[in-house]
């Protein structure tokens, strides 16, 4: 047997076992135990106790009916007013409100606005105020926002003539935090009011100038309508229409400063108004008084200010200092002033010299204090310019109203010929007074028939008012240029 060795060729393969992975899930749930609830076997019911709540009812004595002479006693006492007068004013905000369940917030509703947002509406009516008994065919005369709390907006009245008996003057306190239609508060005095406004530092006082030349104090805390203080007729103080109050200072030193058409400006103390603590006649260059129609402070000033006049002249004044008094006159106008507002925006920029008029010869004009004559005159009405203000937020808006219905708002940075936004009110009254709210976002305009309309106004009409872009620069138009 023949055997043969040779090489063979070995190939060497590892085949690894197969991965198994294996997971483990676990549930936790709490054990309980199943317990029958054993409900305690009814125990029957004594006849005696069945009777019980019966003899009770029995035994119980019927309530006391009120005499007519205590029912009249409990509707005349104090407390029962002060109950009542709170309760309906509550009720009253509950019973005005109106919610839209069907609001769409998906947007489909802007469809059918684009239109209007395109074309760039900035003026939309939001509120009414008119009282039957109270407004109805009285002027408004003053607007005025509260401080402390923005909802609340005063406004004055002259008297009604065909009414004869109601009281000559009415101020009324409107809510716009709630829907009801009638106001808040409810005052009146004997003289036709011509001018008011919310206290500084006091949240419930409301002072008053009337044409008889008394100052008055309303105190909301107080169930009376009528004024709580008032200043004395007599030669130490106002015997001439007032038509300018304002409070000037701070929360510790403060004082009520009111000027009359006779020239005569008074300075008082909020705590006792039976004399003024300060008093000057307003004559420029010793020659008659002037007899001054509006008033206005700047930004932060509490020594100078700026007054129209019935003849058309403006003049700088200031309270105290070796030259009290008129300071320049300023001319240009041909008809009285009914409105002046000094700049109130604060900003990167000082525009605090710069002030605003409006007159009965259809123009608004510009003015800065550091030139005699207007810087600008603006004249797209086309009737009596009753009221002119600038934006508390926006360096370069300013709105004003006119005898056809007219509020206009000019936006200095877009155009100076013709306003950036207009609405006319319908019916076309005369609109006598505007007041801007302190957010910027609402205007407040009075009418010759005593309603009050509140207009917002858009942020397209703001143009994001706390930006500092909306203040002028030298590379954004050429009117700011020349100032």
């Amino acid at each position: 047997m023949c055997v043969c060795l040779g090489m063979a060729k070995v190939t060497h393969v590892d085949f690894p076992p197969k991965e198994v992975v294996s997971y483990t899930k676990e549930t936790q749930t709490p054990t309980m135990n199943e317990q029958k609830e054993e409900l305690a076997p009814a125990e029957p019911v004594s006849e005696v106790e069945k009777e019980t709540p019966v003899q009770k009812q029995e035994e119980e004595a019927p309530p006391h009916e009120l005499t007519e002479e205590e029912k009249l006693q409990i509707l005349h006492s104090e407390e029962f007013m002060d109950f009542f007068d709170h309760s309906t004013r509550i009720i009253e905000r509950a019973l005005s409100e109106h919610v839209d369940v069907f609001f769409d917030y998906s947007g489909r509703d802007l469809e059918e606005k684009e239109g209007e947002m395109q074309a760039g509406a900035k003026l939309s009516l939001n509120r009414q105020f008119m009282d039957e008994r109270w407004s109805k065919h009285r002027v408004v005369t003053c607007l005025d926002w509260s401080p402390q709390y923005p909802e609340l907006l005063v406004a004055s009245y002259n008297n009604n003539e065909e009414a004869p008996h109601e009281p000559d003057g009415v101020a009324l306190v409107w809510n716009m935090k709630y829907k009801k239609t009638t106001p808040e508060y409810v005052f009146h005095c004997q003289s036709a009011v011509m001018s008011a406004a919310f206290v500084k530092f006091h949240p419930n006082l409301v002072v008053g100038g009337t044409y008889s030349g008394q100052i008055v104090l309303w105190d909301n805390r107080s169930n009376k309508r009528t004024p709580v203080q008032r200043t004395p007729l007599s030669a130490s103080a106002h015997t001439h229409p007032v038509y300018c109050v304002n409070v000037v200072g701070t929360q510790n030193a403060h004082n009520l400063i009111s000027i009359s058409t006779d020239g005569k400006m008074c300075s008082w103390s909020l705590d006792m108004l039976s004399q003024p603590q300060d008093s000057m006649e307003l004559v420029f260059k010793q020659s008659k008084a002037v007899a001054v129609t509006s008033m206005s402070f700047p930004l932060g000033d509490v020594n100078n200010f700026v007054v129209g006049s019935e003849d058309g002249s403006v003049y700088t004044a200031c309270r105290h200092g070796s030259k009290a008094g008129i300071s320049e006159m300023f001319e240009g106008h041909h008809g009285p002033i009914t409105g002046i507002h000094c700049h109130t925006a604060a900003g990167p920029v000082d525009f605090s010299h710069l002030f605003l008029t409006s007159s009965f010869d259809w123009t608004v004009k510009l003015w800065s204090t550091k030139n005699n004559k207007p810087l600008y005159s603006f004249e797209d009405n086309s009737d009596y310019v009753y009221d002119v203000m600038w934006s508390p937020v926006h360096p370069a808006l300013f709105a004003c109203v006119d005898g056809v219905g007219h509020l206009d708002l000019w936006n200095l940075n877009n155009d100076t010929e013709v306003p950036t936004a207009s609405i006319t009110v319908e019916g076309t009254p005369a609109l006598n007074r505007l007041r801007w709210a302190q957010s910027g976002r609402e205007i407040a305009v009075g009418d010759s028939d005593g309603q009050i309309l509140i207009y917002e106004v858009g942020e397209r009409g703001n143009e994001l008012e706390s930006s500092t872009s909306c203040w002028p620069s030298p590379m954004r138009g050429q009117f700011y240029d020349s100032l």
